[in-house]
């Protein structure tokens, strides 16, 4: 029933804004909400909970995900459509279609793991408050459960802000950290120079079709007359602009570097999936749905956007030095960067060919999300007793703890296209499909090319897992008295415990492996969004 239903007679029949009053169904947006709903009951359980009891928040925090990634169950099936006008209940805000339902699961199950890994984060970290902390990545999580539903220009940029504002403040968080800061307010300038450009070139659009459902904007740019034709094409470039940021697309990629290095690990890990993919799925979303009318401004822009990405950042990963501090999380930012590149080349294709192409880009994002998450993990424990981070750190890794070796080796060579980590091959080999089926020879080209540079870095860092670890130097004796003091007695104690390995962060490190070895061995779980339209 529609809020306008329940209106007085007289109202609804004698009011033109009736137009604007919507339909909700609760069931559509309850992934969204409920992790809205999480956010602010930890928020406010902050207040009564006692220090010695906050990781009750975080545990809260958890469920509170797991409730969101549950509540997408019976979403499955039918398209689902809210709020839509009532004289035209095909205009829609928010819509729940394959499209939107399985990147929905991506982004949560995403936080979900940065969850698992902010536990222990949170537990032994004393410079993040725990209640702030928890708050702030359930509401970016919900704001991006709320964007690949998003069906008008609206409600695509309100889900992205609420998505992006809590992100600035997590990766900032950390109180007293210099590094910290600094990289949060350069992910804050470039998000919000991204934001403006965005906002510009959606008023051009508006103001050349008038309308901001994505439906109603594609079939009112076929007939833009001709004295705005030029706007028209303004808008669409602006708003692929303002996208590009957000996907850290070159050139438009500076940001991500010093921000995962200067963010704790589960925020980074957090930034490298789901604000990924909130990214992505703005742009196909504007891209597929709103502006095929204009294939012929996006299609060879994203093209040429695709290659250079993957070009820049591959290239600067081969160049990351072994020695470098955090060079580990520093690879996997350029990493990131490189990945970009290829989730690019599907969306381009659509220009070329159809929006089935689209599949391609999504399997892809599915693939890299488990990975990635996965190599995350097992950079967090390897922090635990090496904080440097530095790439020559995981030297003898197989020697400490061969299961996390062989599980980071695993997620390295899923993410070069090498078996056994059949799920990278065939996601890569799907992508390049995408380029030839789209006649975009050259692209493929590029992007043959650059896999060939990728697999130096991955097959480097593999290699160093195996190598035998560097003679270490013997500790210096304790005197009598200095092993007599509290503080002296208690290290050893603390040095057994860093190298414990929580609970929290054991589970994170398993699931994605089992998941990562799970559509190795059937890539045909993911290879199912390859088929037809995504949005239907």
């Amino acid at each position: 029933m529609t809020l306008a239903a329940q209106a007085a007679e007289p109202v609804h029949a004698a009011a033109p804004a009736a137009s604007l009053v919507q339909s909700v169904d609760w069931l559509a947006v309850a992934p969204p909400v409920v992790a809205a709903v999480a956010a602010l009951l930890v928020l406010v359980a902050d207040l009564f909970v006692r220090e010695g009891r906050k990781h009750l928040l975080g545990l809260g925090a958890v469920a509170g995900l797991v409730v969101s990634l549950a509540a997408l169950l019976p979403l499955r099936g039918a398209t689902r459509k809210t709020f839509c006008l009532v004289t035209d209940t095909t205009v829609c805000s928010y819509t729940v279609d394959r499209f939107a339902l399985v990147v929905q699961a991506l982004v949560l199950a995403g936080a979900l793991v940065a969850a698992l890994l902010s536990l222990t984060l949170t537990k032994d970290d004393e410079d993040l408050p725990a209640g702030e902390y928890w708050f702030l990545l359930l509401s970016s999580a919900a704001g991006a459960a709320l964007l690949p539903a998003a069906r008008d220009l609206a409600t695509l940029v309100v889900a992205l802000e609420v998505a992006s504002l809590p992100a600035f403040a997590l990766v900032g968080l950390r109180r007293g950290d210099r590094r910290s800061s600094e990289a949060a307010l350069k992910f804050f300038l470039s998000s919000v120079t991204a934001t403006a450009v965005l906002l510009l070139g959606v008023s051009f659009v508006y103001a050349a079709t008038g309308s901001l459902h994505l439906t109603e904007i594609a079939t009112r740019l076929d007939n833009v007359p001709a004295q705005l034709d030029t706007l028209a094409q303004a808008g669409v470039a602006l708003t692929l602009v303002g996208f590009a940021f957000k996907t850290a697309a070159a050139p438009f990629h500076f940001w991500v570097p010093d921000t995962y290095v200067g963010a704790p690990l589960p925020v980074a890990a957090y930034l490298s999936v789901t604000g990924k993919a909130v990214g992505f799925s703005g742009l196909v979303l504007v891209t597929v749905v709103a502006f095929p009318s204009y294939a012929d401004v996006w299609g060879p822009a994203l093209a040429v956007l695709a290659a250079l990405t993957m070009t820049v950042g591959n290239v600067a990963a081969l160049r990351q030095s072994a020695a470098r501090a955090r060079g580990a999380v520093r690879l996997l930012a350029w990493s990131s960067v490189g990945q970009a590149g290829y989730l690019l080349v599907p969306i381009a294709a659509a220009a070329y060919t159809s929006d089935v192409q689209i599949g391609s880009t999504v399997a892809y994002a599915l693939m890299y999300a488990v990975v990635n998450l996965g190599a995350f993990a097992v950079a967090a424990l390897v922090s635990r007793t090496r904080p440097g981070g530095r790439l020559t750190d995981y030297r003898g890794l197989y020697a400490r703890s061969p299961l996390a070796a062989l599980a980071l080796a695993f997620f390295l060579l899923c993410l070069a296209g090498l078996p056994p980590g059949i799920i990278g091959l065939v996601a890569k080999v799907t992508v390049f499909a995408s380029a030839v089926d789209a006649g975009l020879a050259w692209l493929a080209v590029v992007m043959a090319v650059n896999v060939v540079i990728a697999l130096a870095y991955y097959l480097r860092w593999t290699a160093l897992l195996f190598r035998p670890a560097p003679p270490e130097a013997p500790e210096k004796a304790s005197a009598p008295e200095e092993a007599s003091t509290p503080e002296k007695a208690s290290a050893p104690q603390e040095a057994r415990a860093r190298r414990a390995l929580p609970a929290p962060l054991g589970t994170a490190i398993v699931l994605t492996l089992v998941a990562a070895v799970t559509l190795s061995g059937a890539p045909q779980l993911i290879l199912d969004v390859l088929t037809g339209s995504l949005f239907q």
